[in-house]
């Protein structure tokens, strides 16, 4: 009994060496970032495509991503919420995600990039947090559909336990709807992170007109060497990316997963939870345990017992106040006048655009339409039989997991040339090689999205369809489909914007100096910015925010709402 004890205090010991160890090196890392932001701007970095430059690079490369992750979270959670909790703003929150999530990053990049160098223009940080801001527009959509379908979806029963107890609107979220969305926003963070490293080539380095906009990193590296032919450094390039994304998932994503089962609405234990031994190497830190009691503990409290407090003195005034109602309408109308003179600026832009550009959009976007709906094909036929046997099986989830993130997250724009040249060779050239692009940059948000649903099936569910001797179609058909509809759903809608934005770069691909396009609206983006047309920009951009759009309305809206009133999970 005295050795277990002696082990067990120098195993906490360790955890909380590593755990300061870690911070330090956290610390330092942001104080050589905040060294390099502040510092004076330069317009075009030499980026050395030598190995010895990789880890600086990754580490700028990771630092970004995070950066634009966690605004993305706090995006994604407070528009999701609001969504959900009010019809009015529903109405035109959604057909709002709908929309931005189908516009491209190159068609952000001018209005973003032109921006923040306009308001620091002496100064590193105007082009980091430029690319920062292209990186977030890039992950947070999917996680904003993800909580917003979650709590949508909430059982019935749980809502009126909430209301029977008289829940203030911060501890329904903080109890109720944060703790059954946690599934999803794990698994679509995951898928986040991973398209952030996707794009990652597009937002470190870009031209635009006749500036050339560059930061180094991980993705200026990849581009630099792709553009250049050089096989070896890409191959240096993909396996610090690698590395990098493996590191992620012991150390954050396998805890968060194990971590987040608990959330699991199920009536019986489950018997099959995932576990992660970072995690449980990091309960043992006694520091972050007495840290939490002293600060976090009481702090969480103090402001649940003030919202709480606020909620009740205000419950018997549900008329709002005048003043309130003056300053919503004000803001409404200033939201509806900038609106319209946007509106107004974009037609009197498009107007000069001539005869042949657009027969050029119209046929653009029949072209790019097909090859988006055969990529969510033939990606739907693969990821839900494979993602509900990840989600079924956390053994198999132990393997599978980081092999999809590696996937995932590896740029194709870097393993482009290669396929490219193979496919050329078979005799399947260009149109081909694009479908096969824009399939590896789509079809993980399917893969994750039934990974989740499947995960989130509850055990005692699962038992009753083994006690009653479910055949493989009856199991499909009556467990499994109804289950993970409502993710699955999720999964299409992001998949859909997802397709459109990764036509910017299946269509239209530079190589060793040469430009290898084909038609599409992908590729007239692609020209339109290289080129500085800002009116084609525009023009391709609402054809897109439009086509994704009226597929959203007619299709998967539809669908969402079939799955809140069917597919609900309820005791």
């Amino acid at each position: 009994m005295l050795k277990w004890e002696r082990k067990r205090t120098w195993s906490a010991r360790l955890t909380d060496v590593a755990i300061l160890t870690a911070g330090l090196a956290l610390l330092y890392g942001l104080v050589t970032m905040s060294g390099m932001w502040l510092g004076p701007y330069h317009p075009a970095v030499e980026i050395s495509l030598g190995p010895s430059a990789l880890p600086a690079y990754a580490a700028y490369s990771l630092f970004r991503v995070a950066v634009a992750y966690l605004l993305s979270l706090l995006f994604a959670v407070a528009y999701g919420w609001l969504a959900s909790r009010s019809p009015r703003a529903e109405q035109l929150m959604i057909p709002l995600l709908d929309v931005l999530q189908s516009i491209p990053v190159l068609s952000f990049l001018p209005a973003v990039m032109l921006a923040m160098v306009g308001l620091f223009p002496h100064h590193e940080v105007g082009v980091e947090l430029g690319v920062i801001l292209l990186i977030f527009t890039g992950q947070t959509w999917n996680i904003a559909f993800s909580f917003y379908s979650s709590v949508k979806s909430i059982p019935r029963e749980l809502g009126e336990v909430a209301g029977l107890y008289r829940f203030s609107a911060w501890q329904r979220f903080l109890q109720l709807e944060l703790p059954y969305a946690a599934i999803g926003l794990v698994w679509n963070s995951m898928m986040s992170v991973a398209g952030g490293w996707f794009f990652l080539m597009a937002c470190e380095m870009f031209v635009l007109g006749q500036r050339d906009f560059r930061v180094p990193g991980l993705g200026s590296y990849l581009q630099t060497a792709a553009s250049a032919g050089d096989t070896r450094a890409i191959l240096w390039g993909l396996a610090t990316m690698v590395g990098v994304i493996i590191l992620l998932d012991q150390l954050i994503w396998r805890p968060l997963t194990a971590w987040s089962g608990k959330f699991r609405f199920e009536q019986l234990e489950s018997t099959t939870d995932s576990r992660s031994f970072w995690l449980d190497f990091v309960r043992q830190s006694r520091t972050l345990r007495k840290l939490r009691k002293a600060t976090f503990d009481p702090l969480l409290e103090r402001v649940t017992l003030f919202l709480a407090r606020r909620a009740r003195a205000g419950a018997g005034h549900g008329v709002p106040t005048a003043w309130k109602v003056w300053v919503m309408r004000a803001a409404a109308a200033v939201a509806v006048v900038a609106i319209g003179l946007g509106a107004v600026r974009a037609v009197g832009m498009m107007t000069g655009l001539n005869g042949q550009e657009i027969k050029e959009l119209l046929r653009g976007a029949g072209w790019t339409f097909v090859r988006v709906n055969t990529a969510l094909l033939l990606g739907a036929l693969w990821t839900i039989p494979a993602g509900v046997a990840i989600g079924l099986h956390p053994r198999l989830a132990r393997i599978a997991q980081p092999l999809a993130q590696i996937a995932a997250s590896v740029p194709a724009t870097a393993l482009f040339p290669v396929v490219l040249l193979v496919l050329i060779r078979a005799g399947g050239g260009m149109q081909l090689a694009s479908i096969l692009l824009i399939l590896l940059g789509t079809q993980w948000y399917l893969l994750f999205n039934v990974i989740a649903g499947a995960s989130s099936i509850p055990t005692d569910l699962k038992e009753a369809a083994s006690v009653f001797k479910f055949g493989t179609l009856e199991r499909w058909r009556n467990l499994i489909l109804p289950g993970i509809f409502p993710y699955l759903i999720t999964g299409f809608v992001t998949a859909s914007g997802g397709a459109w934005n990764a036509s910017i770069v299946a269509e239209y691909f530079q190589f060793k100096g040469k430009i290898l396009s084909i038609q599409g609206l992908g590729a007239t983006i692609n020209k339109a910015t290289d080129s500085g047309n800002f009116d084609l920009l525009l023009a391709a951009t609402m054809v897109m925010a439009l086509i994704v759009v009226t597929v959203n309305r007619l299709l998967w809206r539809r669908l969402y709402r079939l799955a809140e009133r069917r597919f609900r999970i309820e005791a």
